[in-house]
């Protein structure tokens, strides 16, 4: 696979594993369990020992249909969260779309901006990022969580996101982030139905051909719940949708992708694992 050098970012031979802190009450998949500070820094300290290279805390949920939450209210949840993570060694990244957010959590020991907007929801964040010089995620966005469903229309939709990711990123570029910063998502569940998540996984090599990272967020959304569905057309609890996505984080990591974003860690640690050894074994 492609090796990636992101200042500050660990280095491996794989895929990297982010694990996911949710700071928050009302998140999809685990809302409220790690909303406790004290909690909160318990478990990015597990998601380390299970096996995670990153962690991302996140004080603001991206659920469909989520109201955003006051400025202050975020920065209290994710601040001492970050602080005490980096404190003890951990590579920490930083889930916000705010500027403000963004900057004070770089100076709290975030190593990583993950801006699930690309820049669209703050135009001062690509500014902010440039000068703290930490490695970015430009997500593919089209909206917040309140109506980004609607907008999920598409006529080709692996051409549609990497156009529109191949602007955002030179949007971001003209405001002075380096390109040595930059890793793409393409945001996976958001302004996305199913098909066209399976279809993007399926085609992550067109998104590779921009020339950067990939970080790939497949983990406990909708459209697995939904491959799992019961004969009756329940779908599956995000918490049980673990196993199918760390299969789907053995092919993204076996197509190439830099990094997966799972809640689950140790499962996703041993797919990476196995997906570079098939691919090295494709090689001998």
């Amino acid at each position: 696979m492609t090796s990636w050098s992101l200042r500050g970012l660990p280095e491996r031979a794989r895929c990297l594993v982010m694990g996911v802190v949710n700071v928050t009450p009302d998140s999809f998949s685990d809302g409220g369990r790690w909303f406790d500070t004290s909690a909160a820094i318990r478990h990015g300290l597990d998601l380390v020992a299970q096996g995670a290279d990153i962690v991302d805390v996140g004080g603001e949920s991206t659920r469909p249909g989520a109201a955003r939450v006051p400025l202050e209210e975020e920065i209290r949840r994710v601040e001492p969260v970050i602080r005490a993570l980096a404190a003890e060694g951990v590579t920490v990244s930083v889930d916000t779309m705010r500027a403000e957010v963004a900057e004070i959590a770089v100076e709290a020991g975030a190593a990583l901006v993950n801006d699930v907007s690309g820049g669209l929801a703050d135009p001062a964040m690509p500014r902010v990022v440039a000068a703290t010089g930490v490695p970015y995620v430009v997500m593919h966005w089209r909206g917040h969580s309140h109506d980004m469903d609607s907008r999920a229309i598409y006529a080709d939709v692996v051409t549609e996101v990497r156009e529109e990711l191949a602007k955002r990123v030179d949007s971001v570029l003209a405001e002075g982030v380096a390109e040595e910063q930059i890793i793409i998502d393409p945001g996976l569940g958001f302004a996305k139905r199913p098909e066209h998540n399976w279809a993007l996984l399926k085609h992550l090599d067109r998104l590779a051909e921009l020339g950067y990272p990939i970080l790939v967020g497949a983990s406990r959304k909708r459209f697995l719940s939904r491959l799992l569905a019961a004969p009756d057309g329940t779908a599956r609890p995000f918490e049980e949708c673990d196993v199918a996505t760390a299969a789907v984080s053995a092919l993204a990591a076996a197509a190439g992708a830099w990094c997966v974003r799972v809640h689950d860690v140790r499962p996703n640690a041993d797919a990476v694992r196995v997906a570079a050894a098939w691919r090295a074994g494709g090689a001998g």
